[in-house]
């Protein structure tokens, strides 16, 4: 497998701030109802505490990105280190990209009239720094490894409720909540 860069979501430690989202908004200064990272908070069926279990998601960076192939006028790039560029200058507004992705990482700027999306902050890591969102992450839930190289014992592709599509191959790794332990009454 070539380098593949992926983010890291620690779950265990992410405390739903939603800094990671706001360090983004605040550099790509996206427009009103626009997000290109966002936070989550996991269900109740996968997770039995919600206020302490969330996903912080943005685009996964597919191996096999189906925004790229089905934009009509190559606005998507895939670069050497899996990192997916959008070209909003090349963008025609057609949407293909947007209904396609099974994870709604590309967005409709509304004003713009134009897709958009997360990049990973190329331009940071270009410069030898962290994307904004892993930078700001004030307890560490977020990183960047290139998953082709990096051990990644513990961590799953598609954690519950997940879509699966396993042709894209998706490069956002998860790792899941310790489930917390019961707590016994001492009836004595």
């Amino acid at each position: 497998m070539k380098k593949q860069l992926g983010f890291l979501v620690d779950t265990e430690k992410c405390i739903g701030c939603f800094t990671c989202a706001m360090a983004c908004k605040n550099v790509y200064h996206q427009q009103k109802g626009i997000v290109w990272r966002q936070v989550h908070p996991m269900g109740e069926s996968i997770y039995p505490h919600r206020e302490r279990a969330w996903l912080s998601l943005a685009c996964n960076h597919c191996e096999n990105p189906v925004c790229l192939e089905q934009c009509p006028v190559k606005a998507y790039t895939k670069r050497e280190d899996g990192i997916v560029v959008h070209d909003q200058d090349a963008c025609i507004g057609c949407g293909n990209c947007v209904r396609s992705c099974p994870y709604g990482a590309p967005r409709m700027n509304p004003v713009e009239k134009r897709a958009e999306k997360c990049s990973m902050c190329w331009q940071r890591i270009d410069a030898g720094l962290d994307p904004a969102c892993v930078h700001s992450c004030p307890v560490g839930a977020l990183s960047i490894a290139d998953i082709s190289t990096a051990r990644l014992d513990g961590w799953v592709q598609y954690p519950a409720g997940y879509p699966e599509p396993k042709r894209l191959n998706p490069s956002t790794r998860f790792k899941a909540p310790r489930q917390p332990r019961e707590v016994r009454r001492n009836d004595a």
